[in-house]
């Protein structure tokens, strides 16, 4: 089965920020910012969605989980989306989780017929 898990990693403090050089005509090339002249966009966190591997939806929380646990996200989705997208929210809506109240299922079934 194919999960995603979508989370936002905030920047390290309330006054920190990410910076990234954005430059139409070199797109896809790694330039330290202090050697481009390219216009810096700011963003105070950064979206993710990644690839969860797992065959049941309790095997991809508990990998999602682990993920999770190991960034500074304090609150995640995870989809179920045999698309492998890439785009945010594409896929059915398995669960939520949050630092305070854990997993909140997503009422449905399966793909294989498993309700969650």
């Amino acid at each position: 089965m194919t999960y995603f898990l979508e989370y936002t990693i905030p920047a390290a403090s309330s006054d920190a920020e990410f910076e990234f050089p954005h430059d139409e005509i070199n797109s896809g090339t790694t330039i330290p910012l202090a050697q481009t002249g390219a216009e810096v966009v700011h963003a105070s966190d950064l979206p993710a969605r990644t690839s969860i591997v797992g065959a049941t939806v309790p095997e991809a929380k508990l990998e999602a989980e682990q993920l999770i646990s190991h960034s500074s996200a304090s609150e995640a989705a995870l989809y179920f989306d045999p698309s492998e997208s890439l785009g945010t929210g594409v896929g059915t809506l398995v669960a939520t989780f949050t630092d305070s109240g854990g997993w909140q299922d997503t009422p449905g079934e399966d793909r294989q017929g498993s309700t969650f």
